[in-house]
């Protein structure tokens, strides 16, 4: 008789950027519910404290921290706060994203960059300032949110997809560099989540919007994640594709 592979169940030290809403939410929800330690980081520093005391309220274990990813400084002082308060650091989630779309002749070129440093540059400094801790534990897992947007490109998301193919190609990198840590890429179609917020083309915010009408909830790709993290330390759960059934 065949069965199914054994979940690991020890407590795991999760650190999530972008953690304030969205999918860093709903996964900093699943992850705690499932008795994780979650460190929640992003710039809105009322509403971090709020989800960490709802957390807390549940029975669960958080510990909010003020976060801008595209400062290495501020991430290597979020994942300090971690270690200093856990003594070890188990589960990255990079998360953190903008999505400001547009064609490229519209020459918004202020949210290009803004795009790279979030969605590219924010992934290096998050992965910067885990892998020394994660080298000298023997052990770490790394899970970055990428898109279905890294796996196609379509008119008004050419930069966004750019930052997104770099995350799938960095992260696979990054796997055959270690055989020690893990390295899990999740990308998401369309889900529910404030990146529509971001998009500053009325056009293309409204044709977005129209489509959001099938988007799957943010506690979709939170699942995946506990799914990515809970496996055995010898199973690594390299990528995983998350879209809602009817999405083309």
């Amino acid at each position: 008789m065949t069965h199914p592979p054994t979940l690991a169940t020890a407590p795991k030290v999760v650190l999530i950027t972008g953690a304030s809403s969205g999918i860093g939410e709903a996964t900093a929800r699943r992850l705690a519910a499932a008795g994780h330690h979650v460190v929640l980081g992003a710039r809105r520093a009322e509403r971090l404290a709020a989800l960490a005391k709802e957390i807390e309220a549940g029975g669960g274990n958080a510990l909010p921290h003020t976060l801008d990813v595209t400062d290495p400084h501020s991430m290597r002082n979020f994942v300090a706060a971690a270690h200093d308060r856990y003594d070890r650091v188990d589960v990255l989630v990079n998360n953190a994203g903008v999505m400001p779309l547009s064609r490229l002749d519209a020459l918004r070129t202020d949210e290009w960059e803004h795009m790279i440093d979030v969605n590219l540059r924010g992934v290096l400094h998050g992965i910067a300032a885990v892998l020394p801790t994660m080298t000298a534990q023997g052990s770490g897992h790394i899970v970055n949110i990428a898109s279905v947007s890294g796996l196609r490109v379509d008119p008004t998301a050419a930069v966004y997809s750019a930052t997104k193919h770099a995350v799938r190609a960095l992260s696979e990198g990054l796997r055959q560099e270690s055989r020690e840590l893990r390295v899990t890429v999740i990308s998401p179609g369309l889900t529910h989540s404030e990146l529509t917020e971001t998009i500053g083309d009325d056009d293309v915010k409204d044709a977005v919007t129209g489509q959001m009408g099938i988007a799957i909830p943010a506690a979709a790709i939170g699942e995946a994640v506990h799914y990515a993290i809970a496996q055995p330390a010898e199973v690594d759960v390299n990528e995983l594709v998350i879209r809602p059934t009817a999405q083309g």
